[in-house]
């Protein structure tokens, strides 16, 4: 594995790059409390290798894995749990009731995702997706505690992005892991001003004024630190979580500005709101090449 592949933080925590798409785009997350193991997000099939060389290079075992935490089913986050799960004898799946359906059976997530990318685009994203058995699934409801070894993590639900989204508080660390409820934060983007970080705004299920609350909840637990499958670990929570709902409310504005546009509104809010993130990431001081900030910014 690349050096860059598993990065370590304190409290036993671990982000390991999915290989999803590019290098540093999407992490799992790994927790390890006195030699029991827990993943949060777990990428794609192609992820699968990944994540269990991660498991080796911290001297587990499979059977060591307890929990499989999934943020919200899409495939960047949860199209890998069917395959990896048969990879984990002693590992139970935690799902938010309104994602367990498209895990036990994905046919109609897989059919969405295929109207997106294209057969032979989801077939090299995604490979098959593995159903995930329902006996091996256990349903998250808001507030519920999961515990594992003596550290306990409260799971709340963060719709926003997604309806079926959920956030994991980690008591031990005082981090929570947000998934994509609190943003967007690639590293490549960092600065000497810290990190940029930006709304992940999927059009089906996303809700702005849901996001604002997802966004207060997660504050509300006072985090050190929030950890992002996209990607990973971010402090100085306060300005990030007030940039967020700036950007929030400037997508908002997008749509206002775009809704009379019939055939070209989609087209319109696209460009409006790359143009506004290039404009911001510049105002960070980045200072990559126009053509890496347009590929990333996507």
């Amino acid at each position: 594995m690349p050096d860059f592949a598993v990065l370590s933080f304190d409290h036993g925590i671990s982000a390991i790059d999915t290989q999803y798409v590019r290098p540093m785009l999407d992490a799992s997350h790994l927790v390890v409390r006195g030699g029991r193991a827990a993943f949060v997000d777990v990428g794609v099939n192609h992820s699968v290798p990944q994540l269990l060389a991660a498991l080796r290079q911290k001297n587990l075992d499979v059977g060591d894995v307890q929990w499989v935490f999934l943020t919200h089913v899409h495939l960047d986050h949860a199209g890998g749990a069917g395959a990896l799960l048969k990879h984990l004898p002693n590992a139970t799946v935690l799902v938010h009731p309104r994602g367990a359906p498209h895990l036990s059976t994905p046919e109609k997530l897989v059919a969405g995702t295929k109207q997106v990318y294209g057969a032979q685009k989801f077939a090299e994203l995604y490979g098959d997706i593995v159903p995930v058995p329902a006996e091996r699934m256990r349903i998250i409801e808001d507030q519920a505690c999961v515990r594992m070894n003596g550290s306990e993590f409260v799971c709340i639900h963060t719709p926003g992005h997604a309806l079926h989204h959920y956030c994991i508080v980690d008591q031990d660390s005082r981090s929570v892991f947000a998934g994509d409820s609190f943003g967007i934060s690639y590293r490549i983007f960092d600065t000497d001003r810290g990190a940029f970080i930006f709304p992940a705004t999927t059009p089906t299920h996303f809700d702005p004024d849901q996001a604002h609350t997802s966004l207060d909840r997660i504050m509300s637990f006072e985090p050190q630190a929030v950890y992002l499958t996209h990607y990973s670990r971010v402090t100085d929570l306060q300005r990030l979580a007030a940039d967020m709902h700036a950007c929030l409310n400037a997508y908002v504005e997008i749509a206002h500005r775009c809704a009379d546009q019939g055939e070209q509104r989609i087209a319109c809010m696209r460009n409006r709101m790359h143009a506004l993130l290039v404009k911001r990431v510049r105002e960070h001081g980045c200072t990559l090449d126009q053509a890496t900030v347009d590929s990333w910014l996507a």
